[in-house]
């Protein structure tokens, strides 16, 4: 049919896409169209109202009247990416390959991996997202939770302003404080007092979270003036942000806070005063605890006797002692673990002669009680941040099965490291790798800073050359080598080039490890010089150098 759409009655209504379909189906004949135009036949004006209505349909929006044009984006007066940085987030954001195969990887880095390490790279300097980039920089927030922060960071003001207009990126709002609204500063009393009593529980929260990182004071009295009217989640949630600044000061609160009725908050009262060294709550919990553990006195040689609670009065239940043991757990082990957890760690020290954290550890226990006592201060060295006693029970690296003193299981012995310093705790792991190899360092690898210190990036590539020569395969070490990628130092590349070549394969050799093996290093080299490039890209250029000129 050679006929178009001729000028007719453009306000006639539009027939719906099922009516044009059943004329269709039943033909002209019998069923004429519902608005065909004036003198034009039927089957052509059955055509024309498809046609039409076929462009609707593509076009994804019914016909409405024109709204208000939306607000103009916020301006973002941080710099610009230098160009060739540009391009590299273009091409980080354009690769959907991660995870996606599992198994063998092959020698093609994963892009996707490094975009979490140029976004910090980037807003550490200080840089603004390129315009162009800021939808699929959201697409990629929205598809993973743990690039959010960085990525809405870098994104900028223009990203909630993004998000308001299109419903698959609400989560930038969400996580924005306040929900993405303006939060008046501590200096406007007025309005933080209105925001405090009227708003939303996400314009609180964040409203407290940002006095409390601003003025600790001025964010627990806001707290105190409501505190009696909340609801139990919202005290349970509000109290949480005095983790941030915590200090002496907050002692009264938290100690009136231990008489709430709600068992989670007094719990988390508790937690935070045992954190206070000096306060009442610590001082009482010493002297439960050195009640249940004092040195023995009946042998020769020194050792720790342990009394432990007969019962767990009203006192204990108040400063956060929970009654019912977990199924399984004995009721007396519970509350000395409770207790010696909670007491200052400085308490040992004075009760056993002054010995210290290193000696005390060592002595023994009697009747089987150290297993439960040390794995208790090992809660309270975490809790408490204490590098000495972190450092006692952690115990030498190289011990039989890397079993310290106090640490019996590696998550906690990565919550011990997380107390040293970064320094000391690199050469610990690679102390643990040396002797132990990698089939257990991934957990410990975790909390060590980026990038690995050379101690512990030396270790990492040994221990991966002797895994190669021992002929398995690569991929029973892919969450070492995937750290590796993100975390090894890239001047680790000169010593890994000399593992590039495929080794002679052994007779006991997995078939074909040694090729997959090259292959898996080809990966890692070639990531290391990429990480390389996007720091060399992301440096702003010496004004002193001729290139900076």
């Amino acid at each position: 049919m050679n006929g178009t759409p001729a000028g007719g009655d453009t306000t006639a209504p539009a027939s719906s896409w099922e009516d044009l379909v059943t004329t269709a189906l039943l033909g002209t004949d019998r069923r004429a169209p519902a608005h065909g135009t004036p003198g034009r036949p039927a089957p052509l004006a059955l055509l024309d109202a498809a046609a039409v209505a076929t462009v609707r349909r593509r076009a994804g929006l019914r016909p409405a009247a024109a709204g208000p044009r939306p607000d103009r984006a916020p301006s973002d007066p941080r710099p610009a990416l230098p160009a060739a940085a540009a391009r590299r987030l273009a091409t980080l954001l354009a690769d959907r390959s991660a995870g996606a195969s599992g198994g063998r990887r092959g020698s093609t880095p994963d892009l996707m991996e490094l975009l979490p390490q140029w976004l910090a790279a980037a807003n550490a300097q200080g840089y603004a997202a390129p315009p162009q980039a800021l939808p699929a920089l959201l697409d990629a927030a929205r598809g993973r939770t743990d690039l959010r922060p960085a990525a809405l960071a870098f994104a900028g003001p223009r990203a909630l302003w993004l998000a308001r207009l299109n419903p698959d990126w609400r989560f930038a709002l969400r996580a924005a404080p306040g929900g993405g609204a303006a939060l008046p500063g501590p200096e406007d009393a007025e309005a933080v007092h209105r925001l405090w009593q009227e708003g939303l529980f996400a314009e609180r929260s964040a409203l407290l979270g940002t006095l409390r990182a601003r003025t600790p004071a001025s964010a627990r009295e806001l707290l105190a003036s409501t505190w009696a009217t909340e609801r139990a989640e919202d005290r349970l949630m509000f109290l949480d942000s005095l983790r941030t600044g915590l200090s002496e000061a907050d002692e009264p609160f938290l100690e009136r806070a231990l008489g709430d009725r709600s068992r989670n908050v007094r719990a988390t009262a508790a937690e935070l005063l045992s954190a206070l060294p000096d306060s009442a709550l610590a001082g009482r919990m010493a002297v439960r605890a050195a009640a249940c553990v004092a040195p023995e006195r009946t042998g020769n040689a020194p050792a720790i006797a342990v009394e432990a609670p007969h019962e767990c009065d009203s006192g204990m239940e108040r400063d956060g002692v929970v009654a019912a043991p977990p199924a399984g757990r004995g009721e007396r082990s519970w509350w000395l673990g409770q207790l010696v957890e909670a007491a200052p760690l400085g308490t040992w020290t004075e009760r056993f002669g002054g010995r210290t954290a290193q000696e005390i550890v060592a002595l023994p226990v009697a009747d089987g009680w150290q297993g439960e006592l040390h794995a208790a201060w090992c809660r309270a060295a975490v809790r408490q941040r204490d590098a000495k006693w972190s450092r006692a029970l952690l115990g030498s690296p190289s011990a039989p099965e890397a079993g310290g003193p106090g640490a019996v299981s590696l998550a906690e012995r990565a919550k011990l490291l997380a107390a040293l310093e970064p320094a000391e705790r690199a050469a610990w792991v690679a102390g643990f790798i040396a002797a132990h190899g990698l089939s257990e360092a991934f957990q410990l690898l975790g909390v060590c800073a980026v990038p690995w210190a050379p101690p512990l990036g030396r270790a990492v590539v040994d221990a991966l050359n002797i895994a190669r020569d021992a002929g398995s395969y690569p991929w029973s070490f892919s969450g070492v080598m995937g750290l590796a990628e993100r975390c090894l130092d890239p001047a680790e590349v000169v010593r890994l080039e000399a593992l590039l070549a495929i080794p002679d394969e052994r007779e006991d050799a997995a078939p074909g490890a040694g090729g997959y093996w090259a292959e898996a290093f080809q990966r890692l080299v070639t990531t290391l010089r990429l990480r390389a490039a996007m720091t060399r890209e992301l440096t702003p250029p010496d004004p002193g150098s001729p290139s900076g000129a």
